[in-house]
Parts: structure tokens; C-alpha cells; sequence
């Protein structure tokens, strides 16, 4: 993982390079506000630990500055200071800061901050992530429903014109069968009515059938038998 440290005193910031780095972390050092922000916006290290007291650009400053850039906005940072009054907490908490280091520190002391810090960013990333998987899912639902209807549409019309059809047929042979003059006749128009009536029948159960196959779950399959035309009776 990897840290910026901004600090103008060259002891402190060599000094903090050196513990980091002997705990396992990649160290990018700047010597003044100015630079430590272009650095962070370069890098776009993990964590940033930050002097309070800096000339060219202090580091109220420098967390103002990277709060205006979303690709920094959210990295960690942490204040390095001589002094942590509660009017100097305020005012870096107000601006973003994520917490104080007081100088003179110990090394259990940056390990626990530099710990909290990362504890939090990964509580943070996790949360982010389900609520981004809950926004897709919803969305994903809502195509479904979507895709659902704009089936459902199109089975339907064709439905439609499978029931026209024998209703059609059916009319004819009604009106034929009353015109009938011989036994024959009547019997050929009863069997055209049966037939189709028999034809009505079938679609309408295939009907209630497709009621409890439209679901989100089998959606992709109705949608790939639609375009082999499996379904193309309807």
C-alpha cells in the first residue's frame, strides 16, 4: 500500500519514511503543501500523512485543495502536528480530515492511527460496494419487468391473431350450417365447428400455461426460444 507523506521538516519526514517503510509500505515524500498535492494527485497513494504547520501551503490547505478533485477526495488523510488543540481538531475534522497525530509520536502510536485509517477505508469500500450491488440489482430487476411486459406484449398480439382466425372460421360455419339443406352439409359444418372450437380451446390453455412461465427467472429462456422460434405458434 501506498502512503504520501507531507512534511517540511526533513528529519521528521525521513524519519516517518523509514518507519513506513520498514512496516511494508511503498513512501512518496513531499517537502511542502504545494508539492505534497500534486504528489497525491499523481500517486494516488492509500493514506496521506500531512504537517499542519507548512510554509507555501499549510495543510488545511492541502486537504481543502485535494477535497475539490473526487480522485482525491476520498483517500484517507491524517494531520501531523505539534499541536492539537480542539479549535485546530475542529477546523481539520470540518475539512475532511480523518484524524490527528501529535508530535512527539511513537511508533505504536502511527502503526494504531495508520490501522484505524485503513480499518475505516475498508468498512467504507464495503459499504459502497453492497449499496453499488443493490442499485444494479434494482436496476437489473427493473429491466426484467421491463422485458417481462415487452414479452408478454408480444405473445400477446399474437395470440390475437390466433384466436381471430378460428372465430372467423367458426362464424362461416355457423352461418353455412343454418343455410344447410342436406345431412351431409349440416355434419361437415358441425365438424368444422368442433374443430375449431377444439383449436380455441388449445390456445387459450397454452394461455393460462404461459401466465406461469413469465417470470424474471425464465425470461432469458422465453427470449431464446422466441428467437429460435420455438414459440412461434403464438
Amino acid at each position: 500500500m501506498k502512503i504520501v507523506v507531507i512534511e517540511d521538516d526533513e528529519l521528521i519526514r525521513e524519519t516517518l519514511q523509514e518507519l513506513l517503510e520498514l512496516e511494508g509500505f511503498q513512501v512518496v515524500t513531499a517537502e511542502n503543501g504545494l508539492v505534497g498535492v500534486q504528489i497525491a494527485q499523481a500517486e494516488q497513494p492509500d493514506l496521506i500523512i500531512c504537517d499542519v504547520m507548512m510554509p507555501e501551503l499549510d495543510g488545511y490547505g492541502v486537504l481543502a485543495q485535494l477535497q475539490q478533485h473526487p480522485e482525491t477526495a476520498m483517500i484517507p488523510f491524517l494531520f501531523l502536528t505539534a499541536r492539537a488543540s480542539l479549535t485546530d481538531m475542529r477546523q481539520g475534522m470540518n475539512l475532511g480530515a480523518d484524524d490527528y497525530l501529535t508530535k512527539p509520536f511513537t511508533l505504536a502510536e502511527l502503526r494504531q492511527a495508520i490501522a484505524i485509517r485503513f480499518s475505516k477505508q475498508a468498512s467504507l469500500m464495503q459499504q459502497y460496494c453492497q449499496e453499488r450491488d443493490r442499485a444494479k440489482s434494482l436496476q437489473q430487476q427493473s429491466q426484467d419487468h421491463q422485458n417481462i411486459a415487452e414479452v408478454q406484449e408480444d405473445i400477446l398480439k399474437k395470440m390475437l391473431l390466433e384466436l381471430r382466425n378460428p372465430l372467423s372460421n367458426i362464424s362461416m360455419a355457423i352461418y353455412l350450417l343454418e343455410r344447410a339443406t342436406t345431412d351431409q352439409e349440416r355434419d361437415r359444418y358441425l365438424t368444422i365447428l368442433k374443430e375449431e372450437c377444439a383449436h380455441e380451446m388449445a390456445v387459450l390453455n397454452k394461455v393460462e400455461q404461459l401466465q406461469g412461465l413469465l417470470t424474471s427467472g425464465n425470461l432469458k429462456l422465453i427470449q431464446r426460444l422466441q428467437g429460435l422460434n420455438v414459440l412461434k405458434e403464438f
